[in-house]
């Protein structure tokens, strides 16, 4: 088959290769869905576990053998790449899909889909399939991969579902977001939660910076023993927040239990365009910048506060406020990031929880800065926003505001710059901006 064949549904070629780029794309249109591409890895026409099916939100297999890259965007079209191993693939494996869904629409309104399968190696096209028939699907198997007489060969396929991913995942053996169930466990005493340990102390940065002042002494809520969590199956889904659809329930995503893990990144663009290189690749040129993630907090019994790394105020999941800050991250993209846990067991004690990012040191605004936040509930879906650009002196910007309303936590997507008043601290200058009315004082990492 030329280059510039392209083939029917049904069609088989060889792929005489030891690695592969699936590459799954589309014509970049306003208003077109975004595509994602995932791989299933089959025995016997179905999965082992939900580990066989890789993903955005679940980017390698354990083997090494499948591989999501991520999206790529052009003027012309956006792609979402693969690399498949073969060398990796365990013998057990005898096919693997490749599949791509529609997030915000369906495949009716995509133009150009196509999947292309290239050398590694070489870049040499083996195989290109173009879905041109769509309407109501909203998930596709594009083409697979399969075993024959001990050598790879690609098919195309162009089967849709109007069930979407989870359809399309469910008649391969996953299992899409249901609750496990495990035995309950005896009541055991709550032992005192441990001392966390504070970060290395750093100089003093030249902004003021601001730590609550502790509030008087409530008697403690009574020690609930948290249960084993169970296994969380692969998420289908993610929601990304805009300032069109700025807010989502927590419930109607699934999280409605275990620990909510709240994730902060960032990445320099000024700096480093000439490059093209995130900060992930050149923070040892920017080691400097330091960015706090924190939150401000109100309990159901009206008891208020912050969780913060100034002042050591990392919280306790255990506890009021159940928000634990993991650490002081001073890297962004490079690691994990900063991140912050809430216990959603405990969310019918929350009133309302602010997330906000403070600049400690390194920057004077977060221009030039592109941050994305991240809330990933233990069973559920994900969701995700960007900042907007950032055209102010701004030191402070709140991220996402989560209200208790009947049971149910709202997550809004604030994404708001604020500019300090001169001799302001951040967390002030937060607290006036969202009417928390604390009291604080000047303090030091």
């Amino acid at each position: 088959m030329g280059a510039s064949m392209t083939m029917q549904k049904g069609a088989n070629v060889a792929v005489p290769a030891r690695a592969v780029r699936v590459e799954v794309g589309r014509h970049a249109a306003p208003g077109a869905p975004d595509v994602d591409a995932s791989a299933l890895l089959l025995v016997a026409g179905k999965v082992r576990s939900d580990a066989d099916f890789v993903f955005y939100n679940q980017p390698a297999h354990a083997s090494g053998a499948v591989r999501h890259e991520g999206k790529r965007t052009a003027p012309d079209r956006v792609t979402d790449t693969l690399v498949i191993d073969f060398g990796k693939v365990e013998p057990a494996i005898d096919r693997i899909v490749v599949a791509a869904s529609a997030d915000g629409g369906t495949f009716g309104r995509v133009s150009g889909l196509y999947v292309r399968v290239t050398d590694a190696a070489s870049g040499a096209e083996l195989a290109r399939f173009d879905s041109t028939d769509a309407t109501v699907e909203t998930a596709f198997i594009l083409g697979e991969l399969y075993l024959r007489q001990g050598a790879w060969k690609f098919r195309a396929v162009g089967q849709g579902y109007s069930t979407g991913l989870e359809g399309l995942a469910t008649d391969f053996g996953i299992s899409v977001d249901e609750p496990q169930q495990t035995p309950p466990a005896p009541p055991v005493p709550q032992a005192p939660a441990a001392p966390v340990t504070p970060p290395q102390p750093r100089p003093a940065a030249p902004a003021p910076a601001s730590v609550a002042t502790p509030a008087p002494p409530a008697t403690p809520a009574p020690a609930t023993p948290v249960a084993p969590p169970a296994p969380a199956p692969a998420r289908l889904t993610k929601v990304t927040l805009t300032k069109s659809a700025p807010s989502v329930s927590l419930a109607k995503q699934g999280g409605t239990s275990g620990a909510l893990r709240v994730n902060l990144n960032w990445e320099v663009r000024k700096q480093f365009k000439g490059w093209g290189a995130k900060l992930g690749r050149a923070v040892a040129m920017h080691a400097d910048l330091d960015l706090d993630l924190c939150a401000l907090y109100e309990l159901a019994d009206g008891r208020k506060g912050v969780v913060q790394s100034l002042g050591n105020a990392f919280g306790s999941l255990t506890r009021p406020p159940f928000i634990h800050l993991d650490g002081d991250d001073r890297t962004g993209a490079l690691s994990s990031g900063e991140n912050m846990s809430i216990n959603l067991d405990h969310k019918d004690l929350l009133r309302r929880v602010l997330i906000f990012v403070t600049i400690y040191e390194g920057a004077r605004s977060f221009a030039d800065l592109h941050a994305t936040v991240t809330l990933q509930p233990q069973n559920g879906a994900a969701i995700d926003f960007s900042l907007d650009e950032c055209t102010v002196p701004s030191t402070v910007c709140a991220l996402a505001l989560i209200t208790n309303n009947g049971g149910d936590l709202t997550v809004q997507r604030e994404a708001r710059y604020l500019v300090p008043d001169r001799g302001v601290s951040p967390q002030r200058t937060i607290d006036a901006a969202y009417g928390w009315g604390m009291n604080w004082t000047p303090g030091r990492k």
